[in-house]
């Protein structure tokens, strides 16, 4: 179980600016709830009138986020972040899949705030996860994606393996029907400016549709 994040000495060299957005929650998960999707559907409306594939590459926390695979050797045109997948899925008229409530509403904030987030079943966590860099055949299982090629990718790591990227969570930690309390990684590779608003709105949609208690929050900096 997370209790914190660590960042490797790798990581602090590599991503400079970097900052995690933390949370912990106990919470009540559900298949589908109407009135999230209702804020889903205006915020997907807004995406597809406002932006283009072109420009949203060019938002500040998605611009970072490549930044940030170039740097570590990762091509972030094969290789995107789960955020900018998200809006490239919108704007190219297709529809957000229906996964349940706590994943809909991390895809929620990954949308308004253009951060690629983790989202995690902290049960499932076993040590203190730390970012670092994907290596060569590490083995990393991505949730509806397979076997995923993370190396030079950035990737949080538990004593067991690799638990996320900003591309891909891994499939051993994931959320389910059954997750009791959840642990989120807002992945700031843009610095802690707006970190704490995006922290603040995840919360409030954890209380509104997930019933969540016991919510805990943390700002964790490579380089304070």
């Amino acid at each position: 179980m997370a209790t914190e994040v660590k960042i490797s000495e790798l990581a602090k060299t590599l991503f400079a600016e970097y900052s995690a957005g933390v949370i912990w929650a106990d919470v009540d998960n559900t298949k589908y709830s109407p009135e999230l999707w209702s804020e889903i559907d205006e915020l997907t409306a807004k995406i597809r009138t406002n932006y283009t594939v072109a420009s949203i590459k060019q938002l500040s926390a998605i611009h970072a986020t490549r930044n940030a695979y170039k740097i570590a050797g990762k091509d972030p045109n094969r290789y995107r972040p789960s955020a900018e997948a998200l809006m490239r899925r919108l704007i190219n008229g297709n529809d957000l899949y229906k996964i349940s409530t706590l994943v809909d509403l991390i895809n929620l904030v990954s949308l308004k705030t253009g951060y690629s987030i983790g989202g995690f079943d902290n049960d499932k966590i076993v040590g203190v996860p730390t970012l670092g860099v994907g290596e060569k055949d590490e083995q990393f299982e991505g949730i509806g994606r397979g076997l995923l090629n993370i190396e030079g990718l950035p990737v949080y790591r538990d004593e067991m393996g690799g638990i996320g990227t900003p591309t891909s969570d891994e499939i051993r930690t994931s959320i389910t029907d059954s997750t009791k309390r959840i642990f989120v990684i807002i992945n700031a590779y843009s610095g802690i400016e707006g970190l704490q608003e995006a922290i603040n709105f995840t919360e409030s949609l954890l209380k509104k549709y997930a019933n969540a208690k016991d919510v805990e929050s943390a700002i964790f900096t490579a380089n304070p």
